[in-house]
C-alpha cells in the first residue's frame, strides 16, 4: 500500500484498468478504476488517497471487482461463510486473532482488510476494503472516508 496516485494508475493500467476521477471529499481523493466494458453506476476499484497523494484504502467490489487474493485465501465475490471458515481455519493454522468487522464479518488479525457483504442480485457476495493499520485496526477503520463503507 506504500504507492503515490501516479503508481496506483500505473499498475492497474498494466491490467486494463482506466483511471477516472471520483468525488473529492474534504482530505481525500478518490480514483475510480474499471476496465472498458464495465458499468459507469459503479466501479469495480476505487482507492482513497490522502491529500499528499499517498494511497489510504481500496475498496474492491464483490460483484464487478478483480478476484483479489491474500495468503492464498480468496476474497472477492465468495459466499460470505464459506470464506468466514477459511479465515477461522487460516487463523488456527498461524496462531492469530480473529477480528470482526462492524457488520460482523470476520478477518484475520495479521491482514489489513476489512471483508464486507454485498448484495449481487438475489444473493450476497464478499467484497474487501485494504487499509495501512497499526495495531489497532479500529483507527484505521474509524478514520475512513465514509464512502468507503457506504455499500455495506
Amino acid at each position: 500500500m506504500d504507492m503515490h496516485r501516479e503508481e496506483v494508475v500505473a499498475a492497474l493500467a498494466v491490467h486494463g484498468f482506466t483511471a477516472r476521477p471520483g468525488e473529492y471529499g474534504p482530505g481525500w481523493k478518490t480514483v475510480c478504476f474499471a476496465k472498458d466494458d464495465a458499468p459507469t453506476s459503479q466501479a469495480p476499484v476505487e482507492c482513497y488517497f490522502h491529500s499528499d497523494g499517498e494511497l489510504a484504502y481500496v475498496h474492491v467490489d464483490g460483484r464487478l471487482g478483480p478476484q483479489v487474493t491474500c495468503e492464498g485465501i480468496r476474497l472477492i465475490g465468495r459466499v460470505p461463510s464459506q470464506l468466514a471458515r477459511e479465515m477461522e481455519a487460516h487463523a488456527i493454522e498461524y496462531d492469530t486473532g480473529l477480528r470482526f468487522s462492524p457488520s460482523g464479518d470476520v478477518s484475520c488479525d495479521r491482514f489489513q482488510l476489512e471483508i464486507g457483504a454485498q448484495r449481487a442480485g438475489d444473493h450476497i457476495v464478499t467484497a474487501a476494503v485494504f487499509f495501512v493499520a497499526g495495531e489497532d485496526h479500529s483507527v484505521a477503520r474509524d478514520n475512513a472516508p465514509e464512502a468507503v463503507w457506504w455499500r455495506w
